[in-house]
């Protein structure tokens, strides 16, 4: 039997700043459509059907095409990202947002997803909210074992199977790269917690942008409980960076792929 989620409920984070140079488009990634409806909508309205009513979208560019999208989504602000310098720096615009929610309850669970994941799945957010309550964790990494890692995040945990850290493809050895659990950009994080490691990120990286990922590691390295939990479906990695990529998830759309409403 799994606990209940917490009583005031969870708050998410949509990260929908992006351009999507590789689209071929000006307009923002995630306003382009498959199946019929956006990709960022397919995102919000899983997060919906999870049972979470107050979301934070965070646009930058063209944001007024994105609004326009969720304009009739009840319980749904917008925070403005207005250099993009990293994922990082994204949640950071909705830092605002989310200290002016928390009141008397610091610790409510923030769920960190992307705009451009449209698969998805309202079940897999469920069980990470769900996991995360019975640990009273500050931050649960959602991830997925899939057979065809390649260009995604791998999931490092020592020789007892406890989470190590996030590793990127391209800075990962040979044996990291043979890792099948990854990182699927799904996070669900402590509000208090979150904001501190906000805080505490730098931009000293060939990048020069704040990552995200550099949270669980932060919290970590304080002794705070952070853990990656598998329970994610290997479809959900289905992510639109290019056309081509933005035809086949339609495909798997259409095909009922998202599970939206399950």
């Amino acid at each position: 039997m799994t606990s209940p989620l917490p009583p005031r409920g969870p708050i998410a984070v949509v990260l929908a700043a992006g351009k999507g140079t590789r689209m071929g488009s000006d307009l923002p990634k995630v306003v382009h459509e498959a199946a019929g409806k956006p990709l960022v909508r397919w995102v919000v309205d899983a997060l919906r059907a999870a049972g979470i009513g107050e979301v934070i979208v965070v646009v930058g560019h063209r944001a007024e095409l994105v609004e326009a999208c969720l304009a009739d989504v009840p319980g749904l602000t917008f925070a403005i990202q207005r250099q993009q310098r990293g994922t990082g720096d994204a949640v950071a615009a909705a830092a605002e947002g989310i200290e002016a929610r928390l009141a008397a309850d610091r610790r409510r669970p923030v769920v960190i997803v992307c705009g451009d994941s449209p698969m998805l799945r309202p079940g897999s957010v469920r069980a990470l909210l769900e996991r995360f309550a019975q640990l009273d964790a500050s931050c649960l990494v959602g991830t997925a074992v899939t057979v065809d890692p390649q260009g995604l995040g791998r999931i490092v945990r020592d020789s007892s199977g406890r989470f190590l850290r996030i590793v990127e493809q391209k800075d990962a050895s040979v044996e990291e790269r043979a890792i099948r659990e990854v990182n699927m950009s799904t996070y669900v994080f402590a509000a208090e917690d979150l904001l501190r490691a906000l805080s505490r990120l730098d931009n000293s990286n060939a990048s020069g942008e704040y990552y995200l990922t550099d949270c669980p590691g932060i919290l970590l390295g304080e002794g705070s409980l952070v853990d990656a939990v598998p329970c994610l479906d290997p479809s959900e990695t289905l992510s639109v960076n290019t056309p081509e990529q933005l035809a086949e998830v339609a495909e798997a759309l259409r095909r009922g792929g998202s599970a939206a409403t399950s």
